[in-house]
């Protein structure tokens, strides 16, 4: 007969933080530097101001010059493609990936904390589900759940990018071939209604691009400086931290909880995003309550202390690895909120900041 879960134990055991603070070594300078796929982008993102983004990025993924089709990732022609790099144009099968409104995808290059990063925008939810499948399922038709707008492509074979290092005959080390990217809608974040946040819906519409786009840069963010980005409610804390008071100025707690489910806690809202960081295994129904409890704790405590951080992007970044290396537990106590000030200040003496470049038209959204 096996013993009873201790729910202190689990949920111990799931806030246990991965994040080592170590990682902040004196001499860190933010923004970090560009990786090395940034160029390539640099000049894609030139090209698409004159003649389209999509236009654009199918010259460089094969993904993109295929249907989406029940069989392609078993297709010899499209695996040719994709995994061997063969010129798609010579492939009969690839009679191209049809968008109702290809204009309706943008390129761009974000200026983050964590060094340039593409984004591939998207206007329109047909659109955005067809990329999503294309570049993520291998042109598969999969679904992708409503609540999804914004998904970060790591470790993408840019064949490109293969092919000029072939012809220069330099040696194919990945950090030279792959790409990391990140693929953004502007539908409603968490599928939060607009009405729900007192917000016209375009206004809405335009926020939830920013709280997409600074939320996977935050997690870009943690994996560049600790090389950790998990599926688990400090991460997500931490990215929404970031994604928020991008988007509306100051940390909100009322909006974090009602994308999390909890905006009428202790009532838990059933399909809130909550439910996909319960773990794996699954925290258990005592340790899941538990969770909940602690996270409307540190959101309240959070919304406390941003009242009063100087706005600059510098503090916000700051802000965003203090939460990391304390974790949940740290920022549930009591003393939570002076916690999180004092390692912002000690922070603020050992991390470097270079400004980040004015936003104009390869940045904006």
């Amino acid at each position: 007969m096996s013993s009873p879960i201790d729910p202190h134990a689990e949920l111990s055991a799931y806030t246990r933080n991965a994040f080592d603070a170590a990682a902040l070594a004196a001499g860190l300078t933010l923004p970090l530097p560009d990786e090395p796929f940034v160029p390539f982008w640099e000049d894609r993102v030139a090209e698409a101001r004159e003649r389209g983004a999509f236009a654009v990025l199918r010259e460089h993924m094969p993904q993109l010059r295929f249907p989406i089709r029940a069989g392609w990732s078993d297709d010899e022609g499209y695996q040719a493609a994709t995994r061997r790099g063969v010129p798609a144009d010579e492939i009969a099968a690839a009679t191209g990936l049809e968008l109702d409104r290809p204009d309706a995808v943008e390129l761009a290059l974000h200026a983050s904390p964590a060094g340039r990063i593409p984004l591939i925008i998207v206007r329109r939810r047909p659109e955005f589900v067809a990329l999503v499948c294309a570049l993520t399922h291998r042109n598969e038709p999969k679904p992708v759940p409503d609540a999804q707008g914004a998904i970060m492509i790591a470790g993408y074979n840019n064949w490109t990018r293969v092919r000029g290092l072939r012809r220069r005959g330099e040696e194919l080390r990945k950090e030279l071939y792959q790409d990391r990217f990140i693929l953004l809608s502007d539908g409603p974040y968490s599928a939060v209604p607009a009405a729900a946040l007192g917000l016209a819906d375009d206004a809405w519409r335009e926020r939830s691009l920013v709280l997409r786009r600074d939320h996977e840069c935050a997690h870009y963010l943690t994996r560049r400086i600790f090389g950790s980005m998990r599926n688990n409610l400090h991460d997500e804390l931490i990215a929404d931290y970031a994604g928020i008071t991008a988007a509306a100025g100051r940390y909100r707690a009322a909006w974090f909880l009602r994308f999390l489910g909890l905006e009428d806690f202790p009532v838990r809202r059933p399909g809130g995003r909550l439910d996909l960081y319960r773990g794996d295994p699954p925290l258990a129904d005592a340790a899941f309550e538990q969770l909940q409890a602690l996270v409307h704790r540190v959101a309240h405590t959070v919304e406390r202390f941003d009242a009063d951080r100087p706005d600059h992007p510098r503090e916000r970044a700051l802000t965003l690895l203090a939460l990391a290396v304390l974790g949940l537990d740290a920022l549930a106590a009591p003393d939570g909120e002076e916690r999180l000030r004092r390692t912002v200040a000690e922070l603020r003496g050992k991390v470097g900041w270079r400004e980040l470049p004015a936003a104009g038209p390869a940045s904006a959204v």
